[in-house]
């Protein structure tokens, strides 16, 4: 018998023998189960989502129905439910058109009415809440509405007068007029101050003529502009005799009403982005555009009709921060949305890790729930706790600018800074933690959370980059020590009322009870940001003292600024969450939230800076780890209800947050 032959036979004998028993058995096909079946509520998570929430959830949930209702809001079935998301399949055209269109939808139904005509918490409130809900939707459909709204309709509230107001903002409510806010140039973002458009005063015709000297004065990142926008409030260095009077605001109208760009106008397209696609941001040159005295948004200062410059703030530094008040309100509407997008991001995860298993830990048992790993939990429910703190400062924040007066202002400046900061960092962290925790399912567009990343990332830079922001918050702490100590009084605002009393003391020994005592964490973190700000006093000081300007004394201690600014931030958060948590009467509602509490407060305390400056000793660094992962096992069972509680309407989370299985069967396809 030859080789081949030989080799056939044996192949065949092998085949046709019968098998010997399999030592282990085959495995059943895995089915889903929805979390609710086998998860408790031990709470009501109708009066947590009101609680957290805090305003209007009849008005969400009417906002939540009008989009499933419609078809431009793309809805979509995936195993079993219908799901609404833009379709990022478009191009970035089609995608900004879908935008519009959705904009207009929601128009004719009254969305916007009183927006920019109507004063009052009321309203105020409904603008915030209902930003929140487009931005759980579409960052594109938020930042849309955020521009017209908030930056071009804020600017003519806040920077006009009674002539402005009843001249444009019925129409701007009612999208006769179609705003953008052109701020930003090429060659500046964060220094508003150094803008390199220049306006001058013509006497002759009573108008101002306005002009791009370089190519870094070109206009840039201009939402609205590429594709939509007939006006622009235009941030412009204004020359009158020879004098620079500083930045300031005027209306340009920048296409007529059948779109066509004006005269002397030139306009660019910024081209496609990371994220953000359906927003037509564009570039704008002004070639000697001139408009009407009266455009020159006035309440801070006006130019009679000869020329004359007039304004009641002598104080260009002052006069420069009244033209910033614009910025404010879309420092808290950026910071409170980006709190919902990471609920977004929480829900879908949580959902997915309730029904998800992997791994068996003996011979024939189930796989285990990934929520059921102590690492997954670890992963997960600190970052739940996060949000639950970040939404209570939010409606804080919200609240604080909806009540503002002249002598609030500076408070919102600076927890806006700081919330928005550590508000969009935080979403950025959770976004990829959340992307990551769902495996190979995060990647996929549908799932949204891998998505979300780009669509969201540019909330870390724009209405002002975070690092800037938050060396601002320091600064501003250190004028307060500064001006406390000139006075010889206590200090009074921005919660630094702690810096009267004794400097706590953290014990040697850290228990169980302790490291949950509200006391101890309030102490805890109130000791950090009190040591913080006096180093960075120390700090800037000493540099000095040796010779350096306080501008470049401030830029070399930059480290101690950025860990002050986190301490101020995590402190006004917590808080924040005593405060709404000593509203609530006794019962298992208020314990879970104690529970969480706690948690919020010990992440904060396991930042490197506790043992980096000596706060905490190592051993009880690790007597907090401990503590978290057993704050982590004890919250497991209430995940499903902490998510549910966000409020979040199915149709806006993701097909893994339900039956992945049928969502990615043959038929489904």
């Amino acid at each position: 018998m030859d080789r081949a032959s030989q080799r056939t036979q044996i192949l065949a004998n092998h085949l046709l023998q019968s098998s010997p028993p399999s030592p282990l058995s085959s495995n059943a096909c895995l089915s889903y189960s929805p979390p609710e079946l086998s998860e408790n509520y031990a709470f009501d998570v109708k009066e947590m989502r009101r609680i957290i929430d805090g305003h209007n959830v009849e008005e969400r949930d009417w906002l939540f129905g009008l989009m499933r209702q419609s078809k431009l809001f793309n809805p979509k079935e995936k195993g079993g439910k219908v799901f609404v998301s833009p379709d990022y399949n478009q191009s970035m055209e089609q995608q900004r058109e879908m935008t519009w269109k959705r904009i207009e939808y929601l128009l004719e139904r009254g969305v916007f009415k009183g927006w920019l005509t109507e004063k009052g918490e009321a309203v105020e409130m409904w603008k915030f809440a209902g930003f929140e809900v487009s931005s759980i939707y579409d960052h594109s459909l938020f930042t849309k509405l955020g521009v017209h709204f908030f930056l071009w309709g804020g600017a003519i509230k806040f920077l006009g007068s009674k002539h402005h107001h009843e001249k444009w903002l019925m129409d701007s409510e009612n999208y006769l007029i179609k705003g953008c806010f052109a701020m930003t140039e090429l060659g500046h973002g964060s220094n508003v101050r150094g803008v390199e458009t220049v306006t001058t005063y013509d006497s002759n015709t009573g108008e101002f003529v306005i002009n791009t000297p370089c190519e870094s004065a070109q206009k840039y990142w201009i939402g609205g502009a590429a594709n939509h926008a007939t006006h622009t409030v235009v941030f412009s260095q204004l020359h009158i005799n020879g004098t620079n009077q500083g930045v300031h605001a005027f209306i340009v109208q920048i296409r007529d009403a059948d779109g066509n760009i004006c005269p002397n106008v030139r306009i660019a397209d910024c081209g496609h982005k990371i994220g953000l696609n359906g927003v037509d941001n564009g570039r704008i040159w002004f070639d000697n555009v001139r408009v009407p005295r009266e455009n020159l948004l006035n309440s801070v200062a006006d130019v009679s009709p000869d020329g004359k410059y007039l304004s009641s703030i002598e104080n260009p530094d002052q006069r420069f921060a009244a033209f910033m008040a614009p910025l404010t309100v879309g420092r808290v509407n950026i910071a409170c949305t980006a709190v919902y997008q990471s609920k977004v991001a929480l829900a879908i995860a949580i959902r997915y890790a309730l029904t998800r298993r992997a791994f068996s830990l003996k011979p024939n048992e189930p796989e285990v729930l990934l929520l059921d790993y102590p690492s997954h939990q670890r992963r997960l429910i600190p970052l739940v706790a996060k949000i639950y703190a970040m939404s209570f400062a939010a409606n804080y924040l919200k609240m604080l600018y909806v009540k503002r007066t002249p002598q609030s202002n500076k408070t919102i400046h600076i927890v806006s800074s700081s919330f928005k900061a550590t508000f969009t960092w935080n979403n950025m962290q959770i976004l990829q933690e959340c992307r990551e925790a769902c495996g190979g399912q995060g990647l996929k567009t549908e799932n949204r959370v891998g998505h979300l990343k780009g669509e969201y990332d540019v909330q870390s830079t724009f209405e002002g980059d975070n690092n800037i922001l938050m060396q601002q918050v320091s600064k501003a702490l250190f004028a307060e020590y500064v001006a406390a100590q000139k006075r010889n009084k206590a200090f009074k605002g921005l919660g630094l009322e702690h810096m009267n009393k004794p400097c706590p003391v953290i014990p040697s020994q850290l228990t169980s009870s302790t490291l949950r005592c509200s006391q101890f964490l309030v102490d805890a973190l109130c000791l950090r940001e009190r040591d913080l700000l006096n180093r960075f006093i120390a700090d800037v000081s000493k540099c000095k003292a040796e010779g350096e300007s306080t501008q470049q004394a401030f830029l070399m201690c930059y480290q101690l600024a950025e860990d002050l600014g986190r301490a101020f931030s995590d402190r006004a958060i917590f808080q924040t969450f005593i405060e709404a948590e000593a509203t609530l009467p006794a019962g298992s509602l208020k314990d879970v939230l104690g529970t969480l509490r706690s948690l919020y407060a010990l992440i904060c305390l396991e930042d490197v800076s506790y043992v980096r400056y000596g706060y905490l000793s190592v051993e009880n660094g690790a007597s907090v780890r401990r503590e978290i992962t057993k704050i982590c096992s004890e919250l497991r069972p209430h995940a499903l209800a902490l998510v549910t509680s966000f409020g979040i309407p199915d149709a806006f989370l993701s097909p893994i947050a339900f039956n992945w299985i049928e969502a990615n069967s043959w038929s489904s396809d």
